[in-house]
């Protein structure tokens, strides 16, 4: 049983807590999960799980448990369209004139969900994962407050029984767009905001199914004036989202807004001849917002998710920006807690991951403002993309890069705004690229052999590589693998084409990967002392003192 001494508290029981949970008790980290709510919320929020948060689930091996929670939406094209009522809504030739949805990124990421997924059900998942890897998770312990020294951080909790002290080496503060612990550190945000009206979302049960005929869609733009907002499926048939937005001068309170109002709302959104009776399950206010914190960092304590940014929901940059600081941050306190790294490693986290995230409001606000941003493709989504400073959906959720000290080399310029294989291209701090290998259970990918440890990948004449890791790795006491990458394969350039060349390090090269993927150096070729080379950039990249190079 976990003492209440764990190495990391993390203030917060929501996807991004869940996550940073889930990462370090899986590398052997104790950790403590407190959440002021009683139980896990039942009320959708996010819907969308981009294609990195699908890579960093599989590499815990969840990827398949959270498809099996989705919404099944293979087989149909829409995404997004507009109609005065989901009644008057012709699915069908919708459908044929949507254009095809494809797989925008089937050949840059080894796994793709079937559709959107409701965030409780992920939640679910990562909770009972980490739960299972040894993680405690408290849902109805509040937190009061923590005081820190330069050995660690006494928090105090209360409960329904009692309130006591824990410590804990580190805090990670996942606790919500309105962080009490971001403001009791004084860390300020920038931002624009609150952003429009507030709105209302209601989630309902009703058979939808003889209007929608079985399709599925991301959402249906409703804008009959007697009830104008958005409906979105949340099992695809029977369980549903529909938020609205009402006047903030209109005298409202959100609890002005009853379930028999939302349910007559929600009639008139779907066609008050539907004949359609609507059993609303909750109704939850909301706002959106657009902040950023000026620091992800104050000593000991950590920002993470929307306690460190709050992104506008269009694009689904908010939650998926979230799962990736979670990642950025967990295995970078693991190498540290377990004596592998230098304490400087951690202010890499902000270095890294406070950059992305302005660029992820950036992107989101621009999308606020034109929706079809997002959704626009051939030569005029491309052009009008570039007048308004808009990247390809692809290259924000797969092509941004690292520039920090855990980073050797860090080329962050993006060779591309639209074609997220050119990012991908093995430049350090880049995400690895995607490439099948063959293996004894079948094709894997390159990013399955990155795990919780650094990992070294060389051209097919880089043996001399591979040798040199096993004295390198003993005398820094640190598990690195090593692999060799010799065939043509599949991947994002194009069947046939050379993934040494691909990624820059010819035949004789070298990369070397970080556990969370990102490529932290790269040799371009043996040009000997591969031992090293090896042991100057590892020490290097660890903030190890007396070993920099």
């Amino acid at each position: 049983m976990l003492s209440e001494n764990p190495d990391v508290l993390v203030v917060g029981g929501s996807t991004v807590g869940l996550c940073t949970a889930l990462f370090l008790s899986r590398a052997g980290i104790s950790t403590l999960v407190v959440e002021r709510r009683q139980t896990p919320p039942a009320h959708p929020r996010a819907m969308g799980i981009g294609p990195r948060t699908v890579e960093i689930l599989r590499s815990a091996g969840l990827a398949d448990a959270v498809d099996a929670q989705c919404v099944d939406m293979t087989g149909d094209n829409l995404q997004m369209f507009a109609t005065p009522t989901l009644a008057e809504a012709d699915l069908d030739a919708l459908s044929r004139e949507a254009p095809l949805r494809g797989d925008a990124f089937g050949r840059l990421t080894p796994q793709t969900l079937r559709g959107t997924c409701p965030q409780g059900r992920l939640d679910q998942v990562v909770a009972d994962a980490a739960r299972e890897a040894g993680a405690r998770i408290e849902f109805g312990t509040e937190f009061l407050g923590c005081r820190t020294d330069g050995e660690g951080v006494t928090a105090q909790l209360a409960d329904a029984d009692a309130v006591r002290e824990v410590r804990a080496r580190y805090l990670v503060a996942a606790d919500g767009a309105r962080s009490g612990i971001r403001e009791g550190l004084g860390i300020t945000t920038s931002g624009p905001g609150v952003l429009g009206d507030p709105l209302i979302s209601v989630l309902f049960r009703a058979d939808l199914t003889g209007l929608t005929g079985g399709r599925t869609f991301v959402m249906c733009d409703i804008t009959t004036p007697k009830a104008p907002g958005g409906l979105l499926p949340v099992d695809g048939s029977r369980e549903w989202i529909y938020h609205f937005r009402y006047p903030r001068d209109s005298g409202r309170k959100p609890e002005d807004f009853t379930r028999e109002q939302c349910a007559e709302r929600i009639r008139e959104a779907v066609g008050p001849l539907a004949g359609v009776t609507p059993d609303v399950v909750s109704i939850l206010p909301w706002q959106v917002r657009g902040l950023v914190a000026d620091r992800f960092r104050r000593g000991r304590v950590f920002l993470a998710g929307d306690a460190a940014h709050v992104i506008p929901p269009v694009g689904a940059f908010g939650m998926n920006t979230g799962v990736a600081d979670a990642h950025n941050l967990a295995w970078k306190l693991v190498h540290v807690l377990e004596g592998h790294a230098g304490e400087a490693l951690l202010d890499t986290y902000e270095a890294e991951r406070l950059p992305v995230a302005r660029s992820a409001l950036t992107q989101s606000m621009l999308r606020l403002e034109d929706a079809t941003l997002h959704w626009a493709s051939g030569p005029e989504g491309r052009a009008r993309r570039a007048r308004a400073g808009a990247l390809n959906a692809p290259v924000v959720h797969l092509g941004y890069r690292y520039d920090s000290a855990a980073v050797l080399g860090a080329r962050p310029e993006l060779p591309s705004g639209e074609d997220v294989a050119e990012d991908l291209d093995g430049s350090p701090g880049s995400r690895l690229p995607h490439h099948w290998l063959p293996g004894s259970r079948g094709r894997v990918s390159t990013l399955d052999l990155v795990g919780r440890r650094f990992v070294l990948l060389t051209g097919p004449r880089g043996q001399e590589w591979l040798d040199a890791l096993g004295g390198v790795a003993a005398r820094l006491g640190l598990p690195v693998d090593g692999h060799r990458v010799d065939d043509a394969g599949d991947t994002a350039g194009g069947a046939g084409a050379s993934w040494a060349a691909q990624v820059g390090i010819g035949d004789s090269g070298a990369l070397l990967v970080r556990p969370d993927g990102f490529v932290a150096w790269r040799a371009e070729s043996i040009d000997g002392a591969a031992e090293v080379r090896l042991e100057q950039a590892l020490s290097a990249l660890l903030a190890r003192p007396g070993r920099a190079s």
